[in-house]
C-alpha cells in the first residue's frame, strides 16, 4: 500500500480551512476512503478474469494481451510517488478527487471500447487515475482522524479491505464477466463520481507542503520502464535480434539510468537514494520486485488456463481462485507471529521456496489436468508462500529509516511490485509465446496430414483446437517454470543478503501492513 510521500519543508497555511476532525462523519469519511482503495485494489485481479473475453471480443494477440495488465501496472507504478507528492503540495483531498474521477471516466472508456487501442489507452488513464487516489487515500486517514484510537481503527480498517480487494477481485471478476467483460470496467464509474462528490463533505483537505514536482525524473523513469516493456512484448513478435525490439530495449535501459541520475542529483527526488542504499531495504525492495513478476504471471497464466483449456465459465474461475486469497491471509496472521521471533531472512525466504514449488507445479499442468488433483493444492502452497513473503518484507522494507521516511519506504515497496509484475508479464508473456510458436509449428504438420489423408472438416476443426489446446499449454508451463527458477534466485537473495535480525525489526517500531 502507498502512503504520502516526504515532506522536507514546513508546512504553508492549509488553502482550505477545515474545522477539527470530531465534527465529521468518520463513518462515512472511512467508507469513501476504502471505496476508493478497493476500487483501485480490485483493478489488479477483477480484470484477470475478462482477459480470455476481452481477447475474443476484440482481437487481442498472444503477443499483445499482457498489455491491457501491464498498461495499468505501468502507469499506476511508474507515477505512484509523483502522486503522493503532488498530494503533498497542491493538497491530498483535492488530488485524491481528481484521481478517482479520472478511474471512473476512464473505465468507462474502457467499457466501450471497440477495439485494442481504445482500450490499451483507457488503462492507462487507470492507471493514472490509481496513481492520484491511491496514495492519497491513506494519508486522508490522518486528515480526517484524530490520533489515538479512532485513527489506528480506521487504519487497520483500511488494511484490511486492502488485503481483501484480491478476494473480492476474483469472485466479483467472474459474476460480470458473465454478463459481459464490459461490467468490470462499468462498475468503477458511478463508485468514482459518488466518492469524489461525498469527499467534498466528509474528507478533510490537507495543509499544502512547499516543494517541487519531480517532472523530470517522472516522465524518464515511465517511458523508460514502458519502452523496456514495449521491447521485451516485441520480442514475441519479431525475436530477440530485431532491430525495433533491440532499440526499445536498450533505449529503455538507457532512459532508466538517467532516472537514476536524475534523483541521484535531485533535492525532491521521488525515489532518493538513501532509502535504496542500505542493503535490507534494497534487498527487501529487489526481493519485492522478483515476487510481483511471479504473481502477476500466475494470476495471468492461470487464469487464461482454467478458462480456455479447462472449461471453466468466468464466475467459477473466480471461485477456483478464493483458495489462493484465503491462504494468503492465514499465511500473513502466522508470519506476523513468527516475525517477533524469527529473522525475516527465514520467514520470506521459506516463503519464496514455496512460491518456487508452487510455480514447479503449474508448469507441470496438462491439456487433462483437474483442479483438485494438478492445481488446488499449488494454489494454496504458492499462496502461502506469499504470504510469508510479505509480512517481513513489509517490514524490512522501512527498516531504520527515519521518521519523515516510512512513507516513501512503504510507496516504493508498492510502486517496485507493480513495476515488477509489468516487466516480469512482459518478459514471461514473450517466452510463453515463443514456446507456443514452436510447439504449434511442431504439431502443424500432422493436422495438415490428417487433412490431406481425407479427415472431414469436423475432424481437422477439432484436430486444430486439440494442437492450440496442447501448444497454449506448453507456453503456459514453460512460463511457470522460468518464473520458478525466478522465485528460488529471490529466496538465495533472501537467505543470503537478507541479514537483519528480528531484533532489530522491533526496535524499529514500525507497524505491520498487509496490502
Amino acid at each position: 500500500m502507498s502512503e504520502d510521500v516526504i515532506k522536507a519543508d514546513p508546512p504553508e497555511r492549509p488553502v482550505d480551512s477545515v474545522p477539527a476532525h470530531g465534527h465529521r462523519n468518520l463513518g462515512v469519511a472511512l467508507a469513501l476512503i476504502c471505496m476508493a482503495q478497493l476500487m483501485v485494489v480490485l483493478d489488479g485481479t477483477i480484470v484477470n478474469i475478462a482477459l480470455p473475453h476481452i481477447q475474443l471480443d476484440l482481437g487481442f494477440s498472444n503477443a499483445s494481451l499482457p498489455w491491457v495488465v501491464n498498461a495499468y501496472a505501468l502507469a499506476f507504478g511508474g507515477l505512484l510517488l509523483l502522486g503522493g507528492r503532488i498530494g503533498d503540495i497542491l493538497g491530498r483531498r483535492k488530488v485524491f478527487m481528481f484521481g478517482v474521477v479520472l478511474f471512473g471516466i476512464a473505465s468507462f472508456l474502457g467499457g466501450i471500447a471497440q477495439n485494442e487501442t481504445l482500450l490499451l489507452a483507457s488503462r492507462i488513464l487507470q492507471g493514472l487515475g490509481a496513481a492520484a487516489a491511491s496514495p492519497n487515500a491513506l494519508a486522508l486517514i490522518t486528515t480526517t482522524f484524530p490520533a489515538g484510537k479512532e485513527r489506528n481503527r480506521a487504519m487497520g480498517v483500511y488494511a484490511a479491505m486492502s488485503g481483501a480487494g484480491a478476494a473480492v477481485g476474483l469472485i466479483l471478476g467472474g459474476v460480470l464477466t458473465e454478463a459481459s467483460w464490459r461490467w468490470t470496467f462499468f462498475i468503477n464509474t458511478p463508485i468514482g463520481l459518488v466518492v469524489a462528490v461525498l469527499a467534498i463533505r466528509y474528507l478533510g483537505e490537507s495543509a499544502r507542503q512547499k516543494g517541487k514536482f519531480d517532472i523530470p525524473g517522472a516522465i524518464t523513469g515511465t517511458v523508460g520502464l514502458t519502452a523496456l516493456v514495449y521491447g521485451l512484448t516485441h520480442a514475441a513478435q519479431k525475436g530477440w535480434g530485431n532491430g525495433v525490439t533491440l532499440a526499445f530495449i536498450l533505449g529503455g535501459l538507457a532512459l532508466i539510468a538517467v532516472f537514476l541520475g536524475i534523483e541521484a542529483r535531485s533535492r525532491h527526488a521521488l525515489m532518493p537514494f538513501r532509502i535504496l542504499a542500505n542493503r535490507t531495504r534494497g534487498i527487501s525492495f529487489f526481493v519485492m520486485l522478483l515476487v510481483g513478476a511471479s504473481m502477476f504471471s500466475m494470476f495471468y497464466f492461470l487464469g487464461i488456463f482454467v478458462q480456455n483449456i479447462m472449461g471453466y465459465s468466468a464466475i467459477k474461475t473466480g471461485f477456483a481462485f478464493l483458495p489462493f486469497s484465503v491462504g494468503i491471509v492465514v499465511a500473513a496472521q502466522v508470519a506476523s507471529t513468527l516475525v517477533a521471533r524469527v529473522d525475516p531472512r527465514w520467514i520470506s525466504g521459506v516463503g519464496a521456496v514455496l512460491v518456487g514449488v508452487g510455480m514447479f507445479g503449474f508448469s507441470r499442468l496438462e491439456v487433462d489436468s483437474t483442479y483438485l488433483t494438478h492445481l488446488l493444492p499449488f494454489i494454496l502452497v504458492l499462496a502461502f508462500g506469499m504470504g510469508l513473503i510479505f509480512v517481513p518484507l513489509t517490514l524490512t522494507a522501512v527498516s531504520g529509516v527515519a521518521d519523515q521516511d516510512s512513507g516513501v519506504g512503504s510507496a516504493v515497496l508498492n510502486t517496485v511490485q507493480q513495476i515488477g509484475g509489468a516487466v516480469g508479464l512482459a518478459l514471461l508473456g514473450t517466452v510463453s509465446t515463443n514456446a507456443i510458436k514452436d510447439k504449434f509449428a511442431e504439431l502443424a504438420p500432422g493436422v495438415a496430414k490428417a487433412a490431406q489423408g481425407g479427415a472431414s472438416p469436423d475432424q481437422v476443426k477439432q484436430l486444430q483446437g486439440q494442437a492450440t489446446a496442447l501448444a497454449t499449454t506448453h507456453g503456459f508451463t514453460t512460463a511457470f517454470l522460468v518464473s520458478c527458477f525466478i522465485m528460488l534466485g529471490a529466496a538465495a537473495i533472501t537467505f543470503f543478503g537478507l541479514n537483519v535480525k528480528h531484533k532489530d525489526l522491533a526496535n524499529d517500531g514500525q507497524p505491520v501492513h498487509i496490502g
